[in-house]
C-alpha cells in the first residue's frame, strides 16, 4: 500500500533542513557581532579561533551559520529579513548596540515597517513588524 504523504508526486530531492551560510571578512569579529550585539541563541558551534564556526538561530526555524572566510563583502543582491514585534523598540535596541542603522523604521508601500541596519561586513539586516492592521495578520 502506497504511503498517504506520497499521493501527489514522488519527491526527486526531499529536503530536511537548511541554513544561510555567512563566511564573512573577518570571521571572529562577524561571530561576536551576531552573539555579543544582536544576542542571537546558538544552536551549534565547533573548533576555536579562527577554526569556529557557530549556527545561529533566527526564529521561525531559520539558522545563519557563520563559519569560514571570505575575501570579499556579501553581494548587495542578498540580504537577511529578520520580523520583530516592535520596530522601535529593535532600533533603539540596536542603536544602543552602535549597530549601523542605514534606513530608520518606516511604514513601506506595501504596509509594514521596516528598517535597514548593517552587520560588520555590510551585510543588510532588515527588521520588519508587520502592523496591527496589515492584512498578513487577518488573513
Amino acid at each position: 500500500m502506497a504511503s498517504p504523504w506520497r499521493r501527489y508526486a514522488p519527491a526527486v530531492m526531499e529536503l530536511l533542513t537548511s541554513r544561510v551560510l555567512l563566511s564573512p571578512t573577518d570571521l571572529e569579529r562577524s561571530q561576536h557581532f551576531y552573539e555579543h550585539v544582536l544576542e542571537l541563541a546558538i544552536y551549534r558551534e565547533w573548533g576555536e579561533g579562527s577554526h569556529r564556526g557557530v549556527v545561529f538561530f533566527l526564529g521561525g526555524g531559520g539558522l545563519l551559520e557563520v563559519s569560514g572566510t571570505g575575501a570579499t563583502a556579501p553581494s548587495d543582491a542578498v540580504r537577511l529579513l529578520l520580523q520583530v514585534r516592535d520596530i522601535h523598540a529593535t532600533d533603539a535596541w540596536l542603536r544602543e548596540r552602535g549597530v549601523l542603522i542605514s534606513a530608520a523604521p518606516e511604514r513601506k508601500p506595501w504596509g509594514l515597517l521596516e528598517l535597514t541596519a548593517t552587520d560588520p561586513d555590510g551585510l543588510e539586516l532588515i527588521f520588519v513588524e508587520i502592523p496591527e492592521d496589515h492584512p498578513r495578520r487577518h488573513g
